[in-house]
C-alpha cells in the first residue's frame, strides 16, 4: 500500500495551492482531498517498494539460473551428444530421447479411395 505520510503530504500541497477563499474551509477540504487521493491511488493497483524489491531479487535469481542453463545446453550441444544424461531438480539422471526413426506414411482405406466417375 502507499505510504499514508506521502498522501498527507500531497493533500497538504494541493490544499496550500488552492486560492485563499477555498483554503478557509480548512480541514474539511484537506480531508476530502486526502480521501480522493487515497481512492484514486488504490485503483491504480500499485505495489509497495518492499514487494517491488522482493520481485526484483526473484527476477535476478531467475536470470542467473536461465543463464546457467543456457551455458549448460551450449556445452552439451558442443559435445554433440544426443543422449547425454540430464539431471533434474531431484538429481535423478534422465536420458534424453534419441531421434525417432523415419517411418513410411500410413495409408488408410479412406486415403486410398477414388471417386466413382
Amino acid at each position: 500500500m502507499i505510504d499514508p505520510k506521502k498522501i498527507e503530504q500531497l493533500a497538504r500541497q494541493v490544499h496550500e495551492s488552492m486560492p485563499k477563499g477555498i483554503r478557509e474551509f480548512g480541514d474539511d477540504v484537506e480531508k476530502r482531498i486526502r480521501q480522493t487521493l487515497q481512492s484514486q491511488l488504490t485503483r491504480l493497483d500499485l505495489v509497495n517498494r518492499e514487494e517491488f524489491d522482493v520481485q526484483t531479487q526473484v527476477l535476478l535469481r531467475t536470470r542467473e539460473k536461465l543463464s546457467a542453463l543456457e551455458q549448460r545446453i551450449a556445452e552439451l550441444e558442443s559435445r554433440g551428444t544426443t543422449t547425454a544424461p540430464v539431471t533434474t531438480s531431484a538429481n535423478t539422471p534422465v536420458t534424453a530421447p534419441a531421434a525417432a526413426p523415419a517411418t513410411a506414411p500410413v495409408t488408410t482405406p479412406e486415403s486410398t479411395k477414388t471417386e466413382d466417375l
